[in-house]
């Protein structure tokens, strides 16, 4: 079994990565997360000196964008600092193996409708403190490919959804006020922003998959969207939620959730990620709803 690292294992995406690890059918073996501190380098020397892994997966990192906006200075120290300090830690180790840095499809910033979909040869123009962060890391880890003789890749996801996100996020958030209203705490109003815009959903599984068939087949140096390819309505993805909660609610758009400057329209293309890996999305967008929709149910009745 190979040796893989992941950093932010305690976050979305890590922690389905670990459940997906620990099924023993990928190919790969975890090695044990330490205490650590992306900014603390002798942590993250303490964690790797043990055994040095065969491959990287780098998830760590500060990833809300209105925290971004807050406290840029620390977002970048934690996403361009912390991703430097991996990158050192594992040199020092004598690391030669693949390295994949999950940046984001956000670093694209604001995209005229002609220039859809999406794909990695678009000029990324970030448009937040959160985008500058991660388009930076990108550039960093594209240098060191330069450098070492190691496999270096980035991975640009786009939306994705699955249980256990925080409701902070549209579906999620929609999906933990049915529950609210299944039980009764909530009145059969949905409370949402600006859902007349289209973005590119996919699940969760599919996107740890993507990663994976990086780390196998990715070529150094290189960027690859993770995405769908396909465009979807907000407002249809909540209708679609509502039919399968059986509940009969209204929808209240509430202008104080807008952001300014709203992309319209999203939608990336994968193209190059399924030509190079073999990759596919798998998992239907039904199946993704009712998965969201179960997992809020059971939380907010543990509450």
């Amino acid at each position: 079994m190979n040796r893989l690292l992941v950093t932010g294992l305690s976050g979305f995406v890590g922690g389905h990565l670990r459940q997906r690890l620990a099924g023993g059918d990928t190919g790969w073996t975890l090695i044990e997360p330490q205490p650590h501190d992306l900014l603390d380098p002798a942590s993250l020397d303490r964690w790797l000196e043990s055994e040095c892994p065969d491959a990287v997966i780098h998830l760590a990192g500060q990833t809300f964008v209105p925290e971004a906006f807050r406290n840029p200075q620390r977002t970048l120290e934690v996403n361009l600092l912390g991703t430097l300090n991996i990158l050192q830690a594992l040199k020092r180790q004598g690391f030669t193996g693949a390295f994949l840095y999950v940046s984001s499809g956000d670093v694209y910033g604001q995209v005229a409708e002609e220039a859809l979909p999406i794909s990695e040869g678009l000029v990324a123009h970030p448009r937040n403190p959160y985008a500058v962060s991660k388009l930076s890391s990108e550039l960093l880890c594209e240098q060191w490919s330069y450098c070492e003789d190691w496999r270096i890749m980035t991975a640009r996801p786009f939306n994705h959804i699955g249980p256990g996100q925080a409701d902070s996020f549209v579906v999620p958030g929609v999906a933990m006020q049915l529950a609210q209203i299944k039980l009764g705490r909530q009145d059969a109003v949905l409370n949402v922003g600006d859902i007349d815009v289209t973005r590119d959903f996919l699940d969760v599984q599919d996107v740890i998959s993507a990663y994976l068939a990086l780390l196998e087949h990715g070529r150094s140096g290189q960027t690859y969207n993770v995405c769908s390819g396909v465009e979807r309505s907000v407002r249809e993805m909540i209708e679609q939620m509502i039919g399968l909660s059986g509940l009969d609610v209204e929808i209240r758009q509430d202008p104080a959730r807008f952001r300014k400057a709203e992309q319209r329209r999203v939608v990336g293309c994968a193209k190059k990620l399924h030509k190079e890996t073999g990759w596919n999305p798998g998992v239907s967008i039904t199946k993704t709803l009712q998965a969201v929709l179960s997992d809020w149910e059971a939380r907010v009745v543990e509450k």
